[in-house]
């Protein structure tokens, strides 16, 4: 099977080898006894894991290397906690596990502040939630998870809710022969004129993007492609794109404020 060149880090991913199920699991049993090489061996195998799992967390301001490499931390702890005597594959474990990392990374660096218990409680969800994922092997409810830690299901479903990303104003829900709809379309103000304001100020910032930064907007916002997609179809890297997205949206948000 071939793989599409995906270089991240300054791992050329598609040249990576593919291990079976036994491989990794002798792999993780040598590591436990020492083995240093055969640890190593099994984290370079799985970045390929890590890349599928950080497809869903793109796009959030954050640099790409920086996903990647806090999604091997959650790749290595896969490694050192994975119970080799339960059957289930090795993949099924990991994947929650860098998941989890990867959203407590950018839950501690969201610009939005909830208080130090909101924050542990939703910390010791997402931590129940990974193992009931493992041993359950499908994605347990929130009743499930506030039932393993004891928890009122309110408070759960608050903290949990607390740890997603804010939603901006100006992100688009629909898209019409050239006229966007936005979140902020759909909030109802009578009161002033300030919302199609501020969507014809949006439509200006847009139109004094070059070409290329109006298309990767509109592949991204628009038709939902990834970053590694949009990079794909427009023949550059997936870092590339980043910059120039994060370029675009920051130019917007200066002719906003001005």
């Amino acid at each position: 099977m071939q793989y599409n060149k995906v270089e991240i880090s300054g791992v050329n991913t598609s040249r990576l080898k593919t291990l079976k199920e036994s491989e990794k699991i002798e792999l993780i049993k040598r590591s436990r006894k020492g083995d240093k090489l055969a640890r190593e061996q099994l984290i370079i195998c799985n970045l390929r894991l890590v890349l599928s799992v950080l497809q869903k967390y793109l796009g959030r301001g954050e640099c790409p290397d920086d996903l990647f490499q806090v999604g091997v931390i959650g790749l290595i702890k896969a490694i050192d906690n994975f119970d080799t005597s339960l059957q289930v594959k090795f993949s099924t474990y990991a994947v929650p596990m860098i998941a989890g990392e990867l959203r407590r990374h950018l839950r501690d660096n969201s610009p939005v502040r909830v208080s130090r218990s909101l924050r542990d409680l939703a910390f010791k969800a997402m931590q129940s939630k990974e193992k009931l994922t493992a041993s359950m092997q499908r994605e347990p409810t929130v009743s499930e998870i506030a039932s393993d830690i004891n928890a009122p299901l309110t408070d759960v479903v608050m903290a949990l809710e607390s740890i997603t990303d804010p939603l901006s104003l100006y992100e688009p829900v629909f898209s019409d022969s050239g006229d966007d709809l936005y979140v902020l379309d759909q909030i109802s103000d009578k009161t002033d004129d300030q919302g199609w304001l501020d969507e014809l100020s949006l439509k200006e910032a847009v139109k004094n993007l070059c070409d290329r930064e109006k298309n990767i907007l509109y592949m991204r916002y628009l038709k939902g492609k990834t970053q590694v997609e949009v990079a794909k179809q427009i023949g550059i890297s997936q870092a590339q794109v980043s910059r120039l997205e994060k370029g675009a949206l920051d130019t917007i948000k200066k002719q906003l404020r001005s």
